[in-house]
């Protein structure tokens, strides 16, 4: 259990990893970027308070994961100091390198244990992000019959994927090609941001 007004994210939570360096991502940029998603958010429900409702309560998940994605993008730039940019919308890789000891970054976001998908596969270096859906007080109960409507952020990855990484998807009554990453991917992906209280 977490309570809301002390959304705390401790040096525990954050690993490095040696790609993570070459990429030029820090530990400090993690921090303040979950940090800044958390703020953001939690004003904007104290903003519909009047209205007895939360953003989640109004939001479709799949707006609801690309205004969190939105988010954590601008969050990771802002507190990059300049190292990263914004891309411009649709357009791949999400964050460009600014500074010479950066790389260029696609960042994806999802729910629970879903594992992101792209449109394309394509090698490159790739941020996640998973939250899940508690209350208030921090509490979480695994399954979707118990989403409550307060984000909480549980897990991040990052790491260096190559094609062959991803399983492409074109079955009919898709919106379109997708690729989820693979079992080789994900083990490729290591964990650098992980709050136990939400693991789902």
């Amino acid at each position: 259990m977490r309570e809301i007004n002390n959304r705390e994210i401790t040096d525990a939570m954050i690993t490095t990893t040696d790609q993570m360096d070459r990429a030029g991502l820090t530990k400090t940029m993690i921090s303040e970027d979950v940090t800044f998603v958390y703020d953001v958010i939690d004003r904007i429900d104290a903003s519909l308070l009047q209205y007895e409702f939360k953003l989640a309560d109004v939001v479709e998940l799949t707006n609801l994961s690309s205004i969190i994605g939105n988010l954590i993008r601008h969050g990771i730039v802002e507190a990059s100091n300049g190292r990263f940019v914004n891309n411009i919308p649709h357009k791949y890789p999400d964050m460009l390198a600014n500074s010479p000891d950066a790389e260029d970054i696609e960042f994806k976001i999802s729910l629970e244990n879903n594992k992101p998908k792209v449109h394309l596969p394509r090698t490159g270096n790739y941020l996640t992000f998973r939250y899940v859906l508690g209350d208030s007080d921090g509490n979480f109960e695994k399954g979707k019959k118990n989403r409550k409507n307060v984000p909480w952020i549980w897990e991040s990855r990052f790491g260096l994927l190559a094609e062959g990484d991803f399983t492409v998807s074109n079955t009919l009554g898709d919106s379109g090609k997708t690729a989820t990453i693979n079992k080789s991917g994900w083990d490729k992906m290591k964990v650098i941001f992980l709050d136990e209280c939400f693991k789902p």
